[in-house]
């Protein structure tokens, strides 16, 4: 069952930013022997962004945690826009935003938890995974029916990508 967008310009739509932990994967941390952190990433995520992408849309990553496979993972996708470290994502995004001469009603924000709270207020577009934190469900403008790291970034790009296609 694919997500349902109420009719929203989504035309205007240029900048659609993700976190990553429990977003684009399953929020689980897993550490290797030497202690090396260790991320899943999802390939359906992967292709719906590069498609989202090649529809003009530009795309960032906002994370409260600093992870070399983040970096990487943006690289494979060709994510130019990536802020690691970040607890307020809202000040983050918000910034990016005005460095690309973009306005929140030309934004959106995917996020899972209270660290995504004041970017998924401030984005005009607005998702959580269904199995994020309360704090982002009420916030976010819509939920999707897929869980992070399991689909959920493909099902936001799908519905974006239908409501940007001509019918």
């Amino acid at each position: 069952m694919a997500m349902q967008l109420p009719p929203i310009d989504v035309q205007n739509l240029r900048l659609m930013a993700f976190d990553v932990d429990g977003v684009m994967t399953d929020g689980r941390l897993l550490f290797g022997p030497n202690g090396e952190e260790l991320k899943v990433f999802n390939t359906l995520d992967g292709h719906g962004l590069k498609k989202l992408a090649a529809s003009g849309v530009t795309l960032a990553i906002i994370t409260g945690r600093n992870s070399p496979m983040v970096a990487k993972r943006a690289a494979d996708l060709g994510i130019k826009h990536v802020i690691q470290g970040r607890e307020d994502k809202g000040v983050a995004l918000e910034a990016l935003a005005d460095s690309l001469n973009m306005r929140a009603s030309e934004t959106g924000y995917a996020g899972d938890d209270e660290p995504d709270v004041s970017a998924l207020l401030w984005a005009q577009l607005s998702f959580a995974p269904n199995n994020a934190h309360d704090c982002a469900k009420n916030a976010a403008n819509h939920i999707t029916v897929r869980r992070g790291g399991e689909g959920a970034v493909r099902e936001i790009c799908d519905a974006i990508l239908a409501l940007r296609s001509p019918a």
